[in-house]
Formats: structure tokens, C-alpha cells, sequence
């Protein structure tokens, strides 16, 4: 089966192209999902981050994101203590349901990560899709959605890989600027190029 890889920028419009990708028919397996699958209620991730974060899981046995990450995001030795218990289980759960579409006949899969490059996963992927924009529109984009001064916005673009670094590794471009319609036509040519996913 091939894997190829998703990714961009906040505010770039990766889960859009995901979307455009999943109405073709594309079967997508997405990072943020898996990362909060490993950590609900039950999993052993959850009591392990409870024990090295206490006040971190609620009354209700729920994470309490905002608990962690007040934790965690001041702190880099913090950071790294949860990415230690959280990591190793994404990437064996990712391996299930990768394994679990080729059992079924899927000839591509689309892996959909936010820090793809970031982490080095590409170089793992069949191929990468990156989701690009200028840094003016991301910028803008970002200031509307989330109603963020533009230095906040600036703050948080920072916090990833710039998307020139990211397309430079790409081996398909989607370029974002334009109408919903343009960006569709693209996604439609990349899904061609990949063979239509059909197994």
C-alpha cells in the first residue's frame, strides 16, 4: 500500500484539501484524531499521562486539555514527558489502521499530520502533499478565524516549520490562494495522479 503524506500550516487549509480528498474517496488516517483516541478514558496513555500530570484528568475521567497544556507549553522538559507517553502509542495505533486498510485492499492511504516534517515522517511517505499559501494570506487567514492580533497570529505561524521549507520537499503542491473551486481542481489532479486510491 502506498502512504503518502498530508500536511501545511495553521491556517493554510490542509483540512479542507483532507475533506476534498475523503469526498474522492481517499481513505485518511488523521493524527489529531489518533492523538485523542490514545488519550480518552480507558487507555492506558491517560492513566499514565494522570500519574506523571496529576490534576490533568477530570472529575469525569476526561483529559483536561487546557490543565495539560497550561503544564506543558512553559515547560520543554514538560513538553517532552508527554510527548514520551503519547508518541510511541500514536505511531503503534497509526500502524494498525495502516495495516488494517491494506487488509482491506486499499492500494493509498493519506496520512494527515499538521507536524509531518516537523517530526521527520516524511521521509517515511510515499510521497507528500503540502497545502501552501502565501505568508501574507496565512497570516490574514489566521487573524480572522481565530481573532488574533497580528502578533499572536505571527507567534503561532512561528511555532511550525515556515511552508516554503515544507513545499520545498513536496512532491505535490496545492496551492490554496485562490477560490474553493481552484483548489479543488488541484486536489482532483493529485487524487488522478495517485491513481484514484482504488484497491
Amino acid at each position: 500500500m502506498r502512504l503518502v503524506g498530508l500536511t501545511g500550516g495553521i491556517a493554510s487549509g490542509k483540512s479542507t484539501v483532507a475533506d476534498m480528498l475523503r469526498s474522492l474517496g481517499a481513505s485518511i488516517i488523521d493524527a489529531d484524531q489518533v492523538a485523542r483516541d490514545v488519550v480518552r478514558p480507558g487507555q492506558p496513555a491517560l492513566e499514565e499521562i494522570a500519574r506523571r500530570f496529576p490534576g490533568t484528568v477530570d472529575g469525569t475521567g476526561q483529559l483536561d486539555r487546557a490543565a495539560l497544556a497550561s503544564r506543558i507549553f512553559a515547560e520543554p522538559a514538560e513538553r517532552a514527558a508527554l510527548n514520551a507517553i503519547v508518541h510511541p502509542r500514536i505511531q503503534a495505533e497509526v500502524a494498525r489502521r495502516t495495516e488494517l486498510l491494506e487488509r482491506a485492499g486499499v492500494s493509498t492511504c493519506v496520512y494527515d499530520a499538521a507536524l509531518l516534517i516537523e517530526n521527520g515522517l516524511h521521509h517515511a511517505m510515499d510521497g507528500v502533499i503540502v497545502v501552501w499559501v502565501p505568508l501574507p494570506v496565512q497570516r490574514s487567514r489566521l487573524m480572522a478565524r481565530e481573532s488574533l492580533g497580528a502578533e499572536e497570529a505571527d507567534r503561532r505561524i512561528q511555532a511550525q516549520a515556515p511552508l516554503d521549507d515544507k513545499r520545498a520537499v513536496a512532491t505535490w503542491v496545492v496551492d490554496n490562494t485562490g477560490s474553493r473551486e481552484q483548489t479543488r481542481g488541484q486536489v482532483v489532479e493529485i487524487w488522478k495522479a495517485l491513481g484514484g486510491g482504488a484497491g
